[in-house]
C-alpha cells in the first residue's frame, strides 16, 4: 500500500549511504531470496550458507518465514491478502538491511510469480537474487517433521502451498538447488560459487577518492 501523506519528509539523502556502509564492511549487500515448498530445505541451506559466509568475513542476516511470522508479522494469517502483505513487509525490511550494507538471506515459500515480482520491484532488480530450492512435494512431505502436509491433506490447515494453494516455479532464478538429488555441502558450494561474485567488494574510483 502506497503512502501519499504529504506530511512525510524522508531524510534518506541526509543519512550515511549504502556505499559508505559497504565500504566499511568490505562487501556488497544483496538480497538472496530462497523460494520453494515447505520442506524443500530453504531454512537448512540458509543456516549452512550463512556459516560459510561468516567464515569468509561476511556480515549477514537471515529472515525466515516462521521467525518473521512470530514477530513483525504475527498479526497476519494465510489468506491471499495476508500472504502478499507478509512478503511486502519482508521486502521492505530487506531493503533496510540492504541499505545498511548487510547481505540478507531470505527463506520464504513466495509461491507466485506475481508476489515475487512485487518483492523484486521493492528491493530492486539488481539486488534481488532468486534461488529456487527445488524438491518434489513427495520428498517435502517425507521430510515434514511438523506434520503440516498431513494436516493440510486432512483439511485442518487451509490454503497450504502445494496442496490447496498453488506454487508457481520461477522462470529464471540465478540458481536452482535440487535438494533431493544433492548433498547440503554441494548446495552450499553452488551458492558460494554463484553468489560470491555478487557480494565481493570492489573498490570504486569514488571510494578511493574518499580515502
Amino acid at each position: 500500500m502506497e503512502n501519499n501523506d504529504k506530511n512525510l519528509y524522508p531524510i534518506f539523502h541526509k543519512i550515511a549511504q549504502r556505499s559508505d556502509k559497504e565500504r566499511l564492511l568490505r562487501q556488497r549487500s544483496k538480497v538472496i531470496w530462497l523460494i520453494g515448498l515447505s520442506g524443500s530445505g530453504k531454512s537448512s541451506i540458509s543456516i549452512e550458507f550463512e556459516k560459510a559466509l561468516y567464515k569468509r568475513g561476511y556480515l549477514t542476516q537471515i529472515l525466515d518465514g516462521d521467525n518473521i511470522r512470530s514477530g513483525i508479522n504475527n498479526n497476519l494469517g494465510f489468506s491471499v491478502e495476508d500472504r502478499v502483505e507478509n512478503i511486502r513487509r519482508v521486502s521492505e525490511v530487506s531493503k533496510l538491511f540492504l541499505n545498511a550494507g548487510i547481505i540478507i538471506i531470505n527463506c520464504f515459500i513466495t509461491p507466485t510469480r506475481e508476489i515475487r515480482k512485487m518483492a523484486r520491484d521493492i528491493i530492486g532488480e539488481d539486488d534481488f537474487l532468486e534461488v529456487y530450492v527445488n524438491a518434489p512435494i513427495e520428498v517435502c512431505e517425507e521430510r515434514d517433521t511438523k506434520g503440516l502436509y498431513k494436516k493440510a491433506r486432512q483439511g485442518i490447515i487451509k490454503n497450504f502451498t502445494g496442496i490447496d494453494s498453488p506454487f508457481e516455479p520461477p522462470v529464471n532464478p540465478v540458481l536452482e538447488l535440487k535438494t533431493h538429488e544433492q548433498s547440503m555441502e554441494t548446495s552450499v558450494d553452488q551458492l558460494l560459487k554463484v553468489i560470491g561474485p555478487h557480494i565481493t567488494y570492489k573498490e570504486t574510483s569514488e571510494a578511493k577518492v574518499k580515502e
